[in-house]
């Protein structure tokens, strides 16, 4: 099996979907390994390191011929798939529901496509799952942007001059990515308070040492979906919790909001109002910015300023860590292929009554077969 790594061309980003250490396990299994020229440059890998480890470092175009899988972190546009194998797999980040015209031409064109993000959330699948580890990354470095843009110090400290203050660092949304701006906000010594729609995460959000601030007795608020993903809330708990919120925010000094619902536009959480309620200084990080966003007001690729509150919406932020998103990928993928390696046809065979297999499977035979695009 001949797995070809292409270099990203999406604009601003800095991942590659290969590391040394997996080139060298995919190779002990029986494929061979082929990285274009250039793909892990701004991830801190060089063509020397990647052909230390084993792998045919070439143009495009010879990394692609004869292919029989295809990775990437991003999709990448089928028109540049030329000389790959036809029916050869293409497993990458494809944002089916925001790029369903590029799985239609992935499908048109014979590729077996599977989207990693559509992982599903199962033990099994733990290890193979991009969007944990890249959230995680995330939720790290929304709580340093934030701090780099906040004009005062995060820990208390008492000097001969006087005593600064901690920082109050609130947390929107408690999942993977929210659970991680907690931990580190705690370890630069905010005092960390925290919300989510789902009540399991109350526990979670204690146990990291922050304050958990949750609507009680109001209809709706389990708000868990499939995959223990957040769903649509019912109005009379938004109302309520946008009441509970508002009378919090306005006491904060920085806000990061992570909620996401898949397929969907990202849930509006903090309004012009509240915005307007905070601290001038205050600051507002947006993880959702790119699906439309948590914040009202915050532009994608942009830090503004509302009511004298920086909002922070940096795009693709898990790039902006890329030398340790891209390690974390790889092994994703690693994880996933290997799982389905058989050693002795040295190639991955996908069982069609796999639970896995069904959920990151979006096209193949020339059709979009995913249930999760046919019912959207």
């Amino acid at each position: 099996m001949k797995i070809a790594v292409l270099k990203e061309q999406a604009s601003g980003e800095r991942r590659v979907s290969a590391s040394p250490e997996t080139v060298k396990k995919f190779i002990a299994l029986g494929a061979e390994m082929a990285v274009e020229t250039g793909a892990g440059e701004f991830a801190s890998v060089s063509d020397a390191d990647f052909a230390a480890a084993g792998a045919t470092v070439a143009s495009r175009a010879e990394v692609l011929a004869g292919a029989d899988i295809i990775f990437g972190i991003q999709g990448p546009d089928p028109a540049s798939l030329a000389g790959a194998k036809p029916g050869a797999m293409i497993a990458a980040s494809l944002n089916p529901f925001g790029e369903r015209a590029r799985i239609d031409a992935y499908a048109a064109a014979g590729f077996q496509a599977l989207a990693l993000e559509f992982m599903p959330r199962i033990t099994r699948a733990q290890s193979m799952d991009i969007l944990s580890s890249q959230s995680n990354l995330a939720g790290y470095k929304a709580v340093l942007d934030g701090a780099s843009e906040y004009g005062k110090a995060f820990p208390m400290m008492m000097t001969a001059a006087g005593t600064v203050s901690a920082a109050k660092v609130f947390v929107m949304g408690v999942g993977v990515a929210g659970l991680q701006a907690i931990a580190t906000a705690r370890r630069l010594g905010a005092q960390v308070s925290a919300t989510d729609v789902r009540s399991a995460t109350k526990e979670q959000i204690q146990s990291l040492g922050a304050k958990a601030i949750f609507v009680e007795n109001v209809a709706g608020i389990e708000g868990e979906g499939a995959g223990g993903y957040a769903t649509e809330m019912s109005d009379e708990y938004k109302a309520a919790q946008a009441e509970l919120v508002s009378s919090h925010i306005a006491k904060q000094d920085i806000v990061i909001t992570t909620a996401l619902i898949p397929g969907r536009a990202a849930p509006r959480l903090v309004s012009d109002a509240q915005i307007a309620s905070m601290k001038p200084g205050s600051v507002l990080v947006d993880l959702a910015v790119e699906q439309g966003g948590n914040v009202e007001g915050a532009v994608a690729g942009e830090v503004v300023i509302r009511h004298g509150v920086k909002i922070v919406g940096h795009r693709n932020v898990p790039s902006r860590l890329a030398t340790d998103a891209s390690a974390l990928f790889s092994r994703n993928l690693f994880n996933f292929f290997s799982a389905f390696w058989d050693k002795e046809a040295k190639a991955p065979v996908f069982p069609d009554d796999d639970e896995i297999v069904q959920g990151v499977r979006v096209t193949m035979g020339g059709k979009v077969v995913s249930e999760r695009l046919l019912a959207s």
